[in-house]
């Protein structure tokens, strides 16, 4: 008879006990007796025979049935620009059957009204701010407003370690060279866009130079990139299928951030179906609506992998819509830049079949950085501790839970006339939300819960509740501060 042993057989004596037992109702086992050998003796020559097995090395026969994660992300994509989120003139059927599969977040939070500090946040767990990314990192090094500290650990090390397959496809926007390129910080596998914009779609350049890599290879794919971020997440999910270990892939799309350049076919269909709409508006539709495509085929691949039942999936978006281009946020005031509800609230839906609730939603409040803490939780990986981000787990398990933090921060630092490398910035507790839409502007309060659009500025009626939201702001935003956002100083040896 064979034994066979495996990790889920802890070598102690009550697995002796169970191999002795299946020995002896094995057809070739010959009584003791026979032998005239005692019942003790007789358990210590089998247990004789058996220690050398548990010395051996234990290998796993046991599929790991942790669930995959994937974070996807839309870029500048405004909380009522999708056909689920109220949008009569957008087709986005990927995204509707995605919203419908499950729970539906209408108060979901961008650390940041800019791309960088909320990717930072998404990635680290952490204010933004803390990461050394307080605004926007660009390729003119002195327009760049962030620069992601080394000390700082990115949560995908931490899924790594617990043997997850880490990829990033799509767009970067943490750094253009070493050590913060994305296989420097904890990602396996990198296919996709190092910089902040693409100035063309089809060339995937940004002031002349080409930042697509697979990998830390220069590559220089034709095709738009939409398409090909789509293609990419495709190929990984077939190259990673039910039997493979568990992967978080986290798929940043370029769209619907400027340039408004979808394709043709796709301005054309739009153009058709909606006569009255404007050009500039056409474009955006036409631009998501290509990207609810690629959205479509990646969760496609799942399904016919065999990958999306055990798959959480998070959508979501890094700040609120331009309004320029013609982004809708509802009617929320203002957008993209701005630390006013347009600016920071954004589209989040979370599904994971047969755990989470279909068609389920939610007024809980979330931020980016929460994201990687409650899909942590669900796959049981651990990570580093003092994060500001907060699990939401049981929330989508439909479980009552208090809120996450008391006091919820919001920053961004620019430069030109307009910020001269301040910060703009934000609290909000319970109802009240003190801002500073400009550094050069006076404070403004606001009660969301009874005026959600911010159109009351009730600064000069709570004196005592400014001065303790603008004291708390303050405490934080010297926390940020003694994080470096450049750089190092670069030093010649004489």
């Amino acid at each position: 008879m064979t034994v066979l042993l495996t990790s889920h057989q802890v070598p102690d004596s009550t697995a002796a006990v169970r191999l002795i037992a299946s020995l002896e109702a094995s057809p070739v086992f010959v009584p003791p007796e026979r032998f005239g050998m005692s019942c003790t003796a007789r358990t210590a020559v089998i247990l004789g025979l058996l220690l050398p097995l548990f010395c051996l090395p234990l290998t796993s026969t046991a599929a790991d049935t942790r669930p995959n994660l994937l974070v996807i992300l839309a870029d500048d994509l405004g909380a009522a620009d999708l056909q689920c989120c109220g949008a009569s003139d957008m087709r986005t059927p990927a995204l509707n059957q995605l919203f419908a599969a499950g729970m539906r977040f209408s108060n979901g939070y961008a650390n940041s009204p800019v791309c960088s500090p909320t990717r930072a946040a998404l990635l680290s767990g952490r204010y933004p701010e803390t990461t050394g990314v307080p605004g926007v990192i660009r390729t003119d090094a002195a327009d760049s407003w962030g620069y992601l500290s080394p000390t700082v650990e990115l949560l995908p090390v931490a899924a790594r370690k617990a043997g997850y397959h880490t990829a990033i496809i799509g767009k970067w926007h943490l750094g253009l060279t070493s050590p913060n390129t994305p296989l420097e910080r904890g990602f396996d596998h990198f296919h996709g866009f190092l910089g902040d914009m693409i100035d063309d779609y089809y060339t995937h350049r940004r002031h002349d130079r080409n930042y697509m890599r697979l990998g830390q290879a220069e590559i220089d794919p034709a095709g738009h990139a939409t398409d090909l971020f789509a293609d990419w997440a495709v190929q990984f999910l077939n190259q990673h299928r039910k039997d493979a270990p568990p992967f978080f892939l986290y798929l940043a799309w370029n769209a619907p951030h400027t340039p408004i350049q979808p394709p043709s076919e796709w301005l054309d269909r739009v153009r058709q179906r909606e006569p009255g709409i404007s050009d500039k508006r056409a474009g955006l539709v036409a631009l998501i609506e290509h990207m609810d495509s690629g959205i479509g085929r990646v969760i496609s691949a799942l399904q016919a992998n065999g990958q999306w039942e055990n798959t959480i999936v998070v959508f979501t978006s890094d700040n609120g819509g331009q309004l320029d281009v013609g982004a809708g946020n509802g009617q929320l005031r203002d957008g993209k830049q701005s630390v006013y509800e347009g600016g920071l609230k954004v589209p989040l839906c979370v599904t994971w079949p047969g755990r989470i609730r279909a068609d389920s939603q939610t007024d809980f409040s979330v931020m980016s950085m929460d994201i990687l803490p409650t899909l942590f939780a669900a796959a049981g990986v651990t990570h580093a501790d003092g994060l500001d981000g907060r699990s939401f787990l049981p929330t989508l398990l439909g479980e009552q839970q208090p809120e996450l933090r008391t006091q919820w921060f919001f920053t961004r630092r620019e430069g030109g006339l307009r910020y001269g490398g301040k910060t703009i910035e934000a609290v909000r507790e319970g109802p009240w939300k003190l801002l500073q839409n400009s550094p050069f502007a006076p404070l403004e309060l606001y009660n969301l819960q009874q005026d959600p659009l911010e159109s009351q500025n009730l600064v000069e009626n709570h004196p005592a509740i400014v001065n303790r939201l603008n004291a708390a702001l303050r405490r934080h935003l010297q926390r940020g501060g003694a994080v470096p956002w450049q750089p190092p100083m670069q030093t010649t040896s004489q």
